[in-house]
């Protein structure tokens, strides 16, 4: 990871103290998304952040935990930019649109946290998976009412929900895998464009450019 963008990762947790605590989860995070959660070692992890592996288990008990700590914080997040967005006024279409947009833009900004927080589920113990679990069903039914919404009101034709829900994610999500900041794209970018595939994919009218700049930032 460059060291503008490892900079920007440090800033975005800034949840997490104390330093040190902090310095430990970046690394983590790049050590997950280059090497994956099972071929990266606590050793690895204190490495990239400048402190012994000694130092680590003062913060973090396992390298779980420390899984856990990213995923947990990654999904409230995540469903934090979905929940704004469905609460905006104007029509399903515009509450969609809005929530793509934030979603995708999310996903592509931190596409290291993303892959990550999306990917690395299966690796966590079972308790903790089952808590992430949740969270992403209720990420899942934010969607879907939005969806909901829009069909009642006859703005989507959508003749399956459920299956266009999880469609409408995996798209947004898998962003994370493919995002390169030396892209021609930027995540402002990408999140138009997949907000208009989205669109069409539910057969709404486009949304138009006013109703697009009153998206609420993430």
């Amino acid at each position: 990871m460059e060291s503008a963008e490892m900079e920007a990762e440090f800033r975005a947790w800034g949840e997490v103290t104390p330093e040190a605590a902090r310095r430990l989860l970046v690394a983590a995070v790049e050590a997950f998304a280059e090497r994956g959660y099972h071929a990266t070692t606590t050793r690895d992890i204190a490495s990239r952040a400048g402190m012994s592996p000694a130092a680590l288990y003062i913060h973090y008990k396992t390298k779980e935990e420390l899984l856990h700590r990213i995923s947990r914080i990654g999904h409230d997040k995540a469903l934090e930019i979905l929940r704004t967005a469905a609460s905006r006024p104007g029509t399903a279409a515009q509450r969609l649109d809005a929530a793509v947009r934030s979603f995708v833009r999310w996903h592509a900004g931190h596409h290291m946290t993303a892959r990550v927080v999306q990917y690395e589920l299966d690796a966590l113990g079972e308790g903790h998976r089952a808590e992430i679990v949740g969270l992403r069903r209720q990420s899942d039914a934010v969607v879907r009412g939005i969806l909901d919404q829009g069909v009642e009101a006859g703005e989507f034709d959508v003749p399956d929900v459920p299956g266009t829900t999880v469609a409408v994610l995996s798209l947004c999500i898998d962003v994370a895998r493919w995002f390169n900041v030396e892209g021609r794209r930027t995540p402002e970018e990408v999140g138009a464009l997949y907000a208009d595939l989205v669109l069409r994919m539910v057969g709404a009218v486009r949304v138009g450019a006013e109703a697009s700049r009153a998206e609420p930032a993430p």
